[in-house]
């Protein structure tokens, strides 16, 4: 009884000893959890201690726990020494940094590999104070490269009884192991029997990182050709997650024909005589299925979903038919269209062609043409509009009005349809002369002038050339019409002369003449008329001198003047017997030639 009680005391105090010196421990250390950090990047673990006392020396030593949970340390050291431990994988790209009773040091590690992904240990050894360690667990991680996403190129049936492999998602080299999600517009898909299939394969790259792919399986439906798949990866990073999206993807689905649109592609709007129509048929299925036209009950060849027809006309106006068969179910669906074509028959004038009509007289020209539609006429002169509506009217013809007048018809509400005719009208009556140039004309002697005569009626008027000296006229051209006629001619001009055009038909003739003026003639008579001025000047001399006295003469006005009179003026004045004969008297006085005596005056000077 004894000994059990001395054996009870002394386990007693052994524990009081134990729960004293624990609760006068003098070193503690703090440490993190963990550190997280991307590959390739520096780690830096740190531990925190206090030592109550404040001992001379500090040992701190860090370990690592390996993957095969042994522990071995890499490092250790106090106020005067600091020592890594060779030949383990920290050998080259550790350091520690704070040393003796700091409270705090770190743990560096560079160029961080997936490797060293462990949990290190910090062991402060505070001598009499005692000792303490803490744990740190280190993370790397690694970024996967940009996703990639890839369809199927063929098509998805929508009568496939199993899912069907629609594309694939891909995520290469992160660490840790990425997640794939898919997604069809906005909606995350998830595995459900008979609807989706997700199938995820994880490859451990040599590298240590992961590649992950994901195959989704669908069991498609129609409205699937309007959705956009893709996928959203998501990975972790020192603190916290990130996620990355793919490009949008469409796939193509199969699904049956049930109905057929029908139209006229070309032209847009109405469709005219002579137009190419081309009428396109569209199945609201996907593949689209082979199609046949047919035309008013008759099958025509076509070109895959194109019907052309070349030049239609009125007669192809009818029902268009298109049929499609489903190579999947066998069946038959009809499509169909109206096809209309607008025409203008050609313009009808009465008169046709021609009319003649006599000066003063009115005529009524109507101009038509049969359409589907409304139509507009206009006439047209040389171009210019005459007059608008189907009706012509010339009142008090005359020549002004002959001509070819063009009727256009048109459709105003439709381009290019359109038809023309036209009406020659003629005016009966006497040639009339255009005056082309000026009557009277100057020209060089020995020089050949070139004439024009324009003359119109109907009929056609007859030009010929005369002169009034009988000159030769040399014919250079002549153009006619049926209802005119333009000559031109030449005439070599010695003298003045007059030419004549003389323009004549059935109904009588007219003549335009040409004063032509021998530019030489004109000189002749400036000469004259200067002599003439002359001789009144030399009168009005005679006569000053007269009054003066300087003459000799007497005032009788009579002088002997066949008696020669040294230093006197003789003057003569001729005269023939259809002429009057004019005689200066010494007093400036007419005289008849009865008076005037000889035919000689002697002036003295």
């Amino acid at each position: 009884m004894a000994l059990r009680m001395k054996v009870c005391m002394f386990v007693g105090l052994f524990l009081l000893s134990l729960a004293w010196k624990a609760a006068w421990a003098k070193v503690q250390v703090n440490m993190e959890d963990r550190v997280e950090v991307f590959l390739g990047d520096t780690a830096q673990i740190t531990c925190m201690f206090t030592v109550s006392d404040s001992p001379d020396n500090v040992i701190i030593q860090w370990y690592m726990i390996t993957k095969t949970n042994v522990r071995l340390r890499i490092y250790y050291g106090n106020g005067t020494m600091q020592v890594v431990d060779r030949g383990g994988q920290f050998t080259d790209k550790i350091n520690v940094k704070g040393m003796g009773n700091s409270s705090e040091v770190v743990l560096t590690i560079r160029d961080v590999k997936l490797e060293d992904e462990l949990e290190f240990i910090c062991h402060v050894n505070g001598m009499s104070a005692g000792s303490d360690e803490g744990r740190t667990a280190l993370k790397v991680f690694a970024s996967p490269d940009r996703p990639i996403i890839t369809g199927e190129e063929s098509g998805i049936s929508v009568s496939n009884e199993y899912p069907t492999k629609i594309g694939s998602c891909e995520a290469k080299n992160g660490y840790p192991r990425p997640n794939i999600t898919w997604y069809r517009d906005q909606s995350s898909l998830q595995n459900t029997p008979g609807e989706v299939s997700v199938v995820t394969l994880v490859t451990k790259e040599s590298s240590g990182l992961y590649t992950v792919q994901s195959d989704l399986h669908l069991n498609v439906v129609k409205k699937d050709k309007d959705s956009l798949f893709y996928c959203e990866v998501s990975y972790l990073v020192p603190g916290g997650t990130k996620m990355t999206e793919t490009n949008k993807i469409n796939i193509t689905v199969y699904y049956p024909t049930t109905s057929l649109d029908v139209w006229v592609e070309s032209p847009k709007g109405s469709v005219k005589e002579g137009d190419t129509v081309e009428v396109h048929c569209r199945a609201n299925g996907n593949p689209q299925p082979p199609f046949t036209f047919m035309h008013n009950m008759e099958e025509l060849e076509s070109d895959l979903n194109v019907l052309v027809l070349k030049n239609v006309t009125r007669q192809s106006n009818g029902n268009i038919m298109c049929t499609a068969l489903d190579l999947d179910t066998y069946e038959e669906t009809l499509g169909q269209t109206e096809l209309f074509v607008d025409y203008l028959d050609p313009a009808v004038l009465i008169p046709k062609h021609t009319h003649v009509m006599a000066q003063g007289e009115e005529l009524m020209a109507t101009c038509n043409a049969l359409s589907s539609l409304p139509t507009h006429t206009v006439w047209f002169k040389k171009g210019k509009k005459v007059a608008e509506g189907h009706t012509l009217t010339l009142k008090d013809a005359v020549f002004d009005m002959a001509g070819t007048y063009v009727c256009v018809v048109k459709v105003s509400s439709l381009e290019g349809l359109e038809t023309s005719g036209s009406l020659r009208v003629f005016v009966e009556g006497r040639p009339e002369i255009k005056k082309s140039a000026d009557p009277v004309q100057e020209v060089s002697p020995e020089k050949s002038q070139k004439l024009s005569c324009h003359a119109r009626g109907y009929p056609t008027p007859v030009i010929t050339w005369s002169s009034s000296d009988k000159s030769q006229i040399l014919k250079l051209s002549q153009r006619e019409t049926e209802d005119e006629v333009l000559s031109v001619v030449s005439i070599k001009v010695t003298s003045d002369v007059t030419a004549y055009c003389n323009a004549s038909n059935d109904h009588g003739t007219v003549s335009f003449s040409f004063s032509l003026k021998a530019k030489g003639s004109g000189v002749i008579i400036a000469v004259i008329i200067i002599c003439i001025l002359l001789l009144a000047i030399l009168g009005s001399v005679l006569y000053f001198l007269y009054k003066k006295g300087k003459l000799p003469c007497g005032r009788s006005g009579k002088q002997d003047l066949t008696k020669p009179n040294k230093g006197g003026i003789v003057v003569e004045m001729k005269s023939d017997n259809t002429e009057e004969a004019v005689l200066l008297s010494v007093n400036g006085d007419k005289k008849p030639p009865s008076d005037q005596g000889d035919k000689y005056m002697y002036v003295q000077k």
